[in-house]
């Protein structure tokens, strides 16, 4: 550990533990100490163009001290966080910002629930706006203005936030902001649904989250309404036979949604990256951003960790010198704002409650850049390396101190860091969409959060699946950033989806793993466990193009590559490396009929059996590329 880092530590801990800014027990002020020194009002806020938005309001009962406001937009109803004053203590996030007194404000964006107008989904940004032209952008802008203007005691300092959908309306708030407006935290923003996020991964479509989302959000409403959505009852627990049965995508609408959910439609008649999605990426617009902004996301989030560290790196490289800060840590989607202390993932255990020092950090942010409290010493990237299981601190994301190196495919599933040395060899199989390959190996219902490090051993004793490990490592490699995916492979058919998996293979006999793990009971024995650590997938007909999609030609040794999310994770000395390569994922990802047709529309006799082969020779050297940390 270097001199810098030392310091960094020593300064982060007195910050954290000797300025008293931080509430040392957070859970402890809960809903009767809000409803004893808050007050509560329901405001319809009017927008440029008429259309009032509803927004509940939380102000302190001091009438002497002025305070900033900090602004939640959600189209998931702000009653969800009010009503009888419920909901309030169970959200970390919001808890810690009561005791230290702000105004908390929560809206619903327009069209949904209190409010009125109409809904659409990531409603894209208009950089042209005139008159009473309206977008999210400037609904957050007549929001601030308004609350500056009309909440008596403001300081007329505003922050916003929000995880997820509401993350994408806090990043949203940043192109020409508000000038009250001085600190965002967009956590795990929706920020791209084809690339990354949520619907879609490099093109592949992913059914389950994408069907369990909008068959209950995506019901239209009628009126407005304080109440949610009706959730979709599957009559089953084994999502793998719901799916399956469904058989082509397009029965969806057919049998179970018919015309009524309109971004399912959409999702369905925009099977390319189009100008319907490239218009929805915000992160071209995230330039000139005057506010601080504190990006927040996890590790191991299925739904929005792309959109993460997209925004993040916009921000990055189109404003050198915005105050832009980045904190991942190992979670699950959203799992930095709720209460249970983030020291488990599954069957994971990390060592320590991680979301603690996220809360203190969130309030640091705020207090420094709304209150003008105290200082703001936090990192550049403060992130959770697993593996490990520590906080690392680095001046910049990806840190500057890797190396590029490069894991082969060899012959016999071996994995080295060295080329192949044979001529002419590879692995063939044969991938079956009648049978593809089920993401988890449990029998469940809903998608679960937990997959994203569940055991993949499962998997490896299926023959569709291609198995590539190292050797034991006789040394740690901490692997951080991105990961890039290089295969030369050939198929039978004329397209084919590429799953890619990063494992940590734990050794037979579990050494090193915290004791503190043991006094629970997981679903799978530690010993050889094959922990995921990142898994991604191509549609292989967007290997040259999201735009353009291209056939495969049956029997052509083709080069496929592809970007995985970035990771922060240490393979320790004695574990094994692995890569496993597969052509399905379900039902987390819609079966590829393994022919070149628009999936959404093709019938079940396009479905058919591939013979596939991955290539790992002197002149067709499958790899992944890693960034190496150099400690």
């Amino acid at each position: 550990m270097t001199k810098k880092t030392l310091f960094f530590v020593a300064s982060l801990i007195i910050a954290l533990f000797c300025r008293g800014q931080v509430p040392q027990k957070i859970n402890e002020y809960n809903v009767d100490s809000i409803k004893k020194n808050y007050t509560r009002t329901e405001i319809m806020i009017p927008m440029r163009d008429g259309v009032k938005l509803f927004t509940s309001i939380y102000s302190p009962n001091d009438n002497f001290t002025k305070y900033p406001i900090i602004i939640v937009r959600t189209p998931y109803g702000s009653e969800s966080h009010a009503e009888e004053w419920k909901g309030i203590n169970s959200k970390l996030n919001w808890t810690s910002l009561f005791e230290e007194k702000y105004i908390l404000v929560f809206q619903d964006v327009r069209g949904t629930y209190m409010s009125e107008g109409d809904f659409m989904d990531i409603r894209p940004f208009n950089p042209d706006k005139t008159g009473n032209d309206t977008d999210e952008n400037s609904d957050a802008f007549d929001t601030i203005d308004w609350l500056i203007k009309n909440i008596n005691n403001n300081s007329g300092k505003v922050g916003m936030m929000g995880v997820s959908y509401p993350g994408f309306y806090s990043t949203l708030s940043l192109p020409n902001a508000h000038p009250a407006l001085k600190a965002v935290s967009p956590q795990a923003p929706v920020t791209d649904w084809f690339i990354g996020d949520d619907w879609h991964q490099n093109g592949a479509f992913l059914l389950m989250p994408a069907f369990g989302f909008f068959s209950s959000f995506g019901q239209p409403r009628t009126q407005q309404t304080r109440t949610s959505p009706t959730r979709f009852n599957y009559n089953s627990e084994d999502n793998y036979n719901f799916f399956l049965n469904i058989g082509p995508v397009k029965n969806v609408t057919t049998q179970y949604f018919g015309d009524t959910i309109k971004f399912w439609n959409n999702l369905m008649n925009h099977s390319d990256y189009d100008v319907f999605w490239q218009g929805r990426n915000p992160t071209k617009y995230l330039t000139d951003i005057k506010p601080a902004v504190l990006v927040a996301g996890g590790w191991y989030d299925a739904e929005d960790l792309y959109g993460t560290l997209a925004v993040y790196n916009a921000i990055e490289r189109q404003n050198p010198k915005n105050k832009n800060r980045l904190i991942m840590g190992p979670w699950s989607h959203g799992q930095w704002s709720r209460s249970g202390g983030g020291d488990w993932l599954g069957n994971i255990y990390w060592g320590s409650k991680t979301t603690d020092l996220f809360v203190e950090q969130q309030l640091l942010f705020f207090n420094y850049y709304l209150k003008g409290k105290g200082s703001m010493n936090s990192p550049e990237a403060l992130v959770f390396m697993s593996g490990s299981n520590e906080w690392k601190s680095f001046d910049s994301w990806p840190p500057k101190n890797i190396e590029s190196e490069y894991l082969y495919l060899q012959p016999n599933g071996e994995l080295k860091f060295t080329p192949p040395a044979v001529d002419e060899n590879f692995d063939e199989y044969v991938s079956d969409p009648d049978k593809p390959v089920p993401y988890a190996e449990h029998v469940h219902m809903a998608k679960t959060k937990n997959y994203m490090t569940d055991d993949q051993r499962f998997a490896s004793r299926r023959p569709d699946v291609m198995v590539y490990k190292t050797d034991e490592l006789t040394e740690d490699v901490s692997i951080t950033g991105p990961i890039n995916v290089s295969f030369f492979v050939s198929t039978s058919g004329t397209d084919a989806d590429f799953v890619v998996k990063l494992i940590d293979v734990f050794p037979e006999q579990i050494k090193d793993f915290p004791a503190e793990s043991k006094n629970r009971k997981t679903s799978s024995p530690l010993g050889g466990y094959q922990m995921l650590v990142r898994g991604s997938v191509l549609r292989g007909k967007y290997r040259n193009s999201l735009e353009n999609p291209e056939p495969f030609v049956p029997g052509k040794i083709t080069s496929v590559s592809f970007d995985m999310a970035d990771i922060a994770h240490k393979f320790k000395k004695g574990h094994r490396i692995m890569i496993q390569v597969q052509n399905s994922w379900f039902p987390l990802v819609d079966r590829n009929p393994q022919k070149f047709v628009n999936i959404y529309k093709c019938s079940e006799e396009d479905f058919t059996k591939a013979t596939q082969r991955i290539y790992h020779d002197t002149e067709r050297p499958s790899h992944i590329s890693i960034r190496v940390l150099r400690e």
